[in-house]
């Protein structure tokens, strides 16, 4: 079965404005890469826009109802410093998060090997009733409930290699024991969460976090002792990766050194594990990655790991 590329070219219409890391070129970038004889089995196919019912599992109805109405006809509206809303944004929202749903309902029913999904904007900072971190709506979360509440598959994990904790995907699981939450991240770095001892409820949460300048040895070492024993134990029956690309070593907005081979070695270690536990069920979600060649290579990789090449 082939591996599944969703997304929507109205992500690409989402605009923070000139000069802001999140750009547009962004996703422009990883398409090109993914262009090629090497990516032609791809099965490639274009988001829906997620409903309020799917969205409402992860976000109230009135702060996706404030985030909507917020979008500007034209020019800009910030959120926060961070977070900026264009006139394309609200739909581009929708369709990110919408090609989670649709990615999880392919690979649930056994329709492709597995799926990635490059969409903007990202979707892990986004708390329950907070858009942070150029995030909107948490399109990884909103994808895990979405495993649960259309697939009857209970335990779902997410594991998180962006270089910025995921404190939103961290918020929304905290208090449920079926949900499985793992991070390797910068620390101290934005948003300031993601310490050792943060582990949820029912201890539930993985974080590992890595100082300033660490390299792969730290990172996959962190990975292999810490993330992938836990994940094991918790047993999902279903996988997403909250899929970030900036700590590769050129990326301007934190400190790591990791390189290509570091992606494509997390990904194939995560298929592993979705081997052995949940029928092969993975789906890869977009969220961090601002230096664009860094970001076009790592993503190639990661790609070329899910299709088995």
């Amino acid at each position: 079965m082939p591996t599944l590329l969703i997304t929507h070219p109205v992500c690409v219409e989402h605009d923070p404005g000139p000069y802001h890391p999140e750009r547009p070129d962004r996703l422009t970038a990883i398409l090109k890469a993914l262009e090629g004889e090497e990516f032609a089995l791809l099965d490639r196919r274009e988001a829906p826009q997620a409903s309020l019912e799917q969205i409402t599992r992860v976000h109230p109805k009135t702060y996706v109802e404030s985030i909507l109405s917020s979008v500007p006809s034209r020019g800009f509206r910030e959120l926060d410093s961070d977070t900026v809303l264009s006139p394309e944004s609200g739909e581009a929202a929708l369709r990110a998060a919408g090609a989670v749903v649709a990615a999880v309902d392919a690979v649930a029913r056994g329709e492709v090997r597995n799926a990635f999904c490059p969409v903007r904007p990202p979707g892990h900072h986004a708390e329950f009733t907070r858009a942070m971190g150029f995030c909107l709506f948490n399109n990884v979360g909103i994808g895990a409930y979405h495993a649960r509440h259309a697939h009857n598959l209970r335990r779902v994990a997410v594991v998180d290699f962006d270089v910025h904790h995921g404190n939103g995907t961290q918020h929304l699981f905290w208090d449920d024991a079926e949900m499985f939450y793992a991070s390797t991240h910068q620390f101290p770095c934005y948003p300031g969460t993601g310490s050792p001892s943060e582990r949820g409820a029912s201890h539930n949460i993985v974080n590992v976090p890595l100082s300033a300048g660490s390299d792969s040895n730290a990172f996959r070492r962190g990975v292999s002792e810490k993330i992938l024993p836990a994940l094991r134990a918790f047993g999902p029956q279903f996988l997403m990766i909250s899929a970030g690309f900036d700590a590769h070593r050129r990326d301007p907005l934190a400190s790591l050194n990791l390189v290509e081979a570091d992606f494509a070695w997390i990904t194939e270690q995560l298929l592993l594990v979705a081997a052995e536990s949940c029928k092969n069920r993975v789906v890869s979600v977009l969220e961090g990655g601002y230096d664009l060649i860094a970001l076009a290579a790592s993503v190639r990789v990661h790609v070329r790991a899910l299709m088995g090449s």
